[in-house]
């Protein structure tokens, strides 16, 4: 049973964050698009983004098996879409889902097309669009104890250590999908993140047409932060020390953005006066809940669906 069914509700980001949003998302409501970041320069998607100078599939192809019917079918499809070759040849590291999307993309060069026939053959909840039609790069400016460094790539971007001073999509003036777009400009409610910081959330913010057509929407705005853990316990990924300096970076590359509600872990206890006033500067309330995975730096689905819930009936 869906907690707000009536609710039109659109999800932005990518990687395994936006995976965790959708997943608890899906128990909310199934008016749900979710809009995903095309930048993806490294492993499968990579790989085929460069040989067939197309969308990078990875993302998309997580985003779509978090939202796959929660039926026999739907489950054994997504485990399908997930499954990831293993060879010494070339086929090393391609997941199944990738291939589909990329062959699809290949044979009819509609990419949201492609992403609704397999959303049909995975019976999903909701729509899954990429945030433009052509492939981006996100090209960052960091400043660290060693100097200034541009750095290009998704994956490169994501790992890069030091204060980050620009960031930027190549090419720079690219459009916004024309469905995503109508989405913003229904929805009731909008969730950034969580995610990589500076790879797979700040992107969003960077195409102007749908910043634009965001701050234009009606509907309210909920970002959900990433876990207050320390760098080392993220693995690879930086993208910044704390919640609230990631506030502190949205403000900077998107001005006139404001949201209603900042959602954060109880992880951010120690540090809350910071983050209400990091949160206040965006316009927003801070609501702090238990929504860590027990054990690991990532969301719990589980724990986040209700607390979603609970936002929206607010």
């Amino acid at each position: 049973m869906l907690l707000n069914p009536d609710l039109n509700v659109v999800a932005l980001g990518g990687g395994h964050g936006l995976a965790a949003t959708l997943t608890s998302l899906r128990r909310v409501t199934a008016k749900l698009t979710a809009i995903v970041t095309v930048a993806d320069n490294g492993g499968s998607s990579g790989r085929l983004r460069e040989e067939f100078n197309t969308l990078p599939p990875g993302d998309l192809r997580m985003a779509l098996a978090a939202l796959c019917a929660d039926d026999e079918w739907g489950r054994s499809w997504a485990e399908i879409m997930q499954y990831r070759f293993t060879s010494t040849g070339a086929m090393n590291g391609h997941a199944v889902g990738n291939l589909l999307l990329a062959a699809l993309w290949d044979k009819d060069g509609d990419p949201v097309s492609g992403l609704d026939r397999v959303a049909s053959l995975l019976k999903v909840v909701g729509r899954v669009l990429p945030m433009a039609i052509e492939p981006l790069d996100i090209e960052g400016t960091f400043q660290s104890s060693i100097g200034r460094t541009i750095i290009r790539g998704q994956k490169e971007v994501a790992i890069a250590k030091g204060k980050l001073e620009t960031l930027k999509l190549i090419p720079e003036n690219v459009s916004a999908t024309p469905e995503g777009l109508a989405a913003i400009a229904t929805a009731d409610w909008i969730t950034f993140g969580p995610g990589s910081w500076f790879s797979s959330v700040l992107p969003h913010f960077l195409i102007k047409q749908q910043i634009d057509a965001i701050q234009k929407s009606k509907a309210r705005k909920l970002v959900v932060l990433n876990l207050d853990a320390t760098p080392s316990m993220r693995g690879d990924e930086f993208a910044g020390s704390s919640p609230a300096e990631h506030l502190a970076i949205l403000q900077k590359f998107a001005p006139d953005f404001r949201c209603d509600i900042a959602l954060a872990d109880t992880s951010v206890a120690l540090d809350k006066g910071a983050m209400e006033r990091a949160v206040a500067d965006i316009g927003g309330e801070l609501i702090v809940a238990d929504i860590a995975s027990g054990g690991s730096v990532h969301h719990d689905p589980e724990k986040l669906g209700p607390v979603i819930s609970h936002i929206f009936s607010r």
